[in-house]
């Protein structure tokens, strides 16, 4: 599933046939969580909210200005292209990316993998890398060198802090912010957006 199927985005098939494996990859994960891991859909207890907050908002001003600048030297013209020209798209977007898309990735990629493959790795490090190749592995697709590289780089942030937090929902936060932003920033449409 985090490998043969990714792969199999490469051909050139039909994108409705790629959506339905997709789901269907979905559909199993949830049932494999509810039925087989015995998992509840809850919101965990002891969240402190406040270091959840100040570790995510250091991490994004790192992002905003790397990323700022890496539009700015490569292609000033997209620089919040969306949100100063079509800010309704930019509003729908960020709706449907957060809800639709980034719940979904972080039950499978997060949630569903360390619940199942955890046990097999000795060494947290090792754990988060592999976490991490996995996921840029599925945005193979895009058949772009800086998507693999960023898509590697939100996997090791996101691996490390589920890692850590034991949470979907703060992890599903995270990517969100992170993820809208590269939107925000004019990077959408290497990642898949309409702009």
């Amino acid at each position: 599933m985090f490998v043969f199927i990714p792969i199999s985005f490469l051909f050139d098939y039909a994108p409705w046939v790629k959506i339905f494996i997709g789901f269907i990859g979905l559909v199993y994960v949830i049932f494999v969580l509810l039925k087989v891991e015995k998992q509840k859909i809850r919101i965990a207890q002891n969240i402190n909210w406040v270091l959840f907050f100040k570790t995510t908002l250091g991490k994004f001003f790192v992002i905003i200005i790397f990323t700022t600048l890496f539009v700015w030297l490569t292609n000033k013209e997209l620089l919040f292209y969306v949100l100063l020209n079509k800010p309704k798209l930019w509003v729908f977007i960020l709706f449907v990316y957060s809800f639709f898309s980034v719940y979904p990735q972080e039950l499978i990629f997060r949630t569903f993998f360390f619940k199942r493959y955890e046990v097999l790795f000795n060494n947290s490090a090792i754990l988060v890398f592999v976490n991490a190749f996995l996921f840029a592995l599925a945005h193979v697709l895009f058949k772009n060198t800086l998507v693999l590289v960023l898509t590697f780089l939100g996997g090791l942030i996101f691996a490390f802090s589920y890692y850590k937090m034991q949470s979907t929902l703060l992890v599903s936060i995270e990517h969100a912010i992170y993820g809208s932003w590269l939107f925000t920033v004019g990077m959408g449409s290497i990642l898949g957006f309409p702009s």
